[in-house]
């Protein structure tokens, strides 16, 4: 076919594939039955590829050294990864050669060659399924809302494939406004907010820095080591009890039982840096939707939730433990609640792309993304979450029995991932090796959870 030249590669693509930093999305699916490998060649050609021009072009330079996208031939079979494990083993064993098999695929860079993603057939029986399906794609492709979109362009309900898939409702209402005789401090607060938000996020961007502790090494090149990839499932019921009770988001719940699970983790393993200086850099959907649109409205070019890198970032302090006084864990929440909403309210996030636009035009991507390289580097962790379908997913007739995602390449020891489904939570743990104890930090997550619960609801419901 004849080559033919896309559009330019978006700001937010430039800075991913920078000689600074690369950053790639790992999306696991678990089949509850294997699928004929005969199978995916079709689907893959017919089914994925049609969805976006991007999954079938490279990235290339043209003579101002400016990036865009370049359609190619796409042979499949140079895409498609079906790795050799030892035969005849246990699901838990099988269970840890996934574990390492992501590792090493994390650390892996995609050919210049080839277009810009892989696709794994892990054809062994784990805990959790009978067949692993791993896609991984480079985040220049798009963000999370416009990557798992595409995949579950690809899918079907599991109970009836004639029936779109159901997402859960997002909370977008606009708080009631309030009296007019308070709307001038109203504003003077929020411009203050604006103004403090914003400069600390450059401070931390560039001069401020985390203490080193148990779950951030600090150490130059952390995105070349070899992580574990864990994972836990909450109940989105056992999550809206906490979030009607304190009257927060689910988002704000899971927050706050990562925060008092880091500060438990950390007390437990070196109890002089349980209180050390810690902040989390939490991503936010900058598009206004209520669930996934199609490929097609999300390519149009006044699209209201447009494919590509649509997010912002928020620094978020982890909220510190008392030592005189019992641990508050409902605090954590509230805490996490209380900064989270000032935050997403401010117009920091708009002073804070500006920003970056304006480097970029003034500096170059290279130096942009040595900006966002250090403002990863200088925190903890990343935290970022997608929602999924309410009902069962199948893909060629084939049921879906869980998922998960995981964003490596980020100069960080600890990133934390979620995706809802079928009335459950899944959050992964990507985790530096021979830094973090993954079985030990997943155990005080889900100690800090059951403590919220049980101080949220103490007693069943009458």
């Amino acid at each position: 076919m004849e080559n033919e030249i896309l559009e330019p590669v978006s700001p937010t693509g430039q800075y991913f594939t920078s000689s600074v930093i690369s950053v790639s999305v790992i999306a696991v699916f678990e089949l509850e039955f294997p699928i004929d490998q005969s199978r995916f060649d079709t689907l893959l050609q017919n089914v994925f590829l049609p969805i976006n021009p991007r999954f079938s072009s490279l990235m290339v330079k043209d003579r101002n050294g400016k990036k865009h996208w370049k359609k190619v031939e796409v042979d499949i079979q140079e895409h498609i990864k079906t790795p050799n494990f030892p035969r005849g083993k246990s699901p838990e064993f099988y269970e840890d050669c996934l574990s390492e098999y992501l590792s090493k695929i994390s650390l892996e860079q995609f050919p210049e060659s080839r277009a810009l993603w892989e696709f794994h057939i892990i054809n062994y029986p784990t805990r959790n399924a009978a067949q692993n399906l791993v896609f991984k794609l480079h985040h220049s492709l798009g963000d999370g809302y416009s990557l798992m979109g595409a995949l579950l362009s690809c899918l079907q309900r599991a109970d009836n494939p004639q029936l779109p898939l159901t997402f859960p409702l997002l909370n977008n209402k606009k708080p009631k406004t309030r009296k007019i005789n308070i709307c001038g401090n109203n504003i003077l607060s929020r411009a203050f907010d604006s103004v403090y938000d914003f400069g600390w996020s450059v401070l931390k961007s560039i001069v401020l820095e985390d203490d080193k502790t148990m779950i951030r090494s600090g150490d130059d090149g952390v995105e070349f080591r070899p992580i574990t990839i864990t994972t836990m499932v909450f109940s989105v019921d056992q999550i809206k009890k906490v979030k009607a009770t304190l009257h927060v988001t689910i988002n704000d719940v899971i927050c706050g039982a990562l925060f008092l699970g880091i500060r438990l983790y950390i007390k437990s393993t070196e109890h002089d840096q349980s209180n050390a200086k810690s902040t989390a850099l939490v991503l936010l959907n900058t598009r206004n939707i209520n669930g996934y649109k199609s490929i097609s409205e999300m390519v149009e070019p006044d699209a209201e939730s447009p494919w590509g890198n649509q997010f912002a970032f928020i620094h978020v302090s982890v909220p510190k433990l008392a030592f005189s006084d019992p641990i508050d864990p409902l605090s954590f929440v509230l805490k996490a609640q209380k900064v989270i909403k000032r935050k997403r309210n401010s117009a920091a996030l708009i002073l804070t792309g500006k920003l970056l636009d304006t480097l970029r035009k003034l500096r170059g991507p290279e130096v942009t993304a040595k900006y966002i390289h250090r403002t990863l580097k200088n925190t903890s962790m990343t935290i970022s979450n997608i929602i999924g379908p309410m009902e069962k997913m199948a893909l060629s007739n084939q049921p879906i029995k869980g998922m998960y995602f995981m964003v490596v390449g980020v100069p960080q020891s600890l990133t934390v991932t979620m995706v809802s489904y079928m009335g459950q939570l899944r959050v992964a743990l990507g985790t530096e090796n021979d830094l973090i104890d993954a079985p030990k930090f997943r155990q005080c997550v889900q100690n800090a959870f059951d403590m919220i619960y049980k101080a949220a609801v103490p007693f069943p419901s009458i």
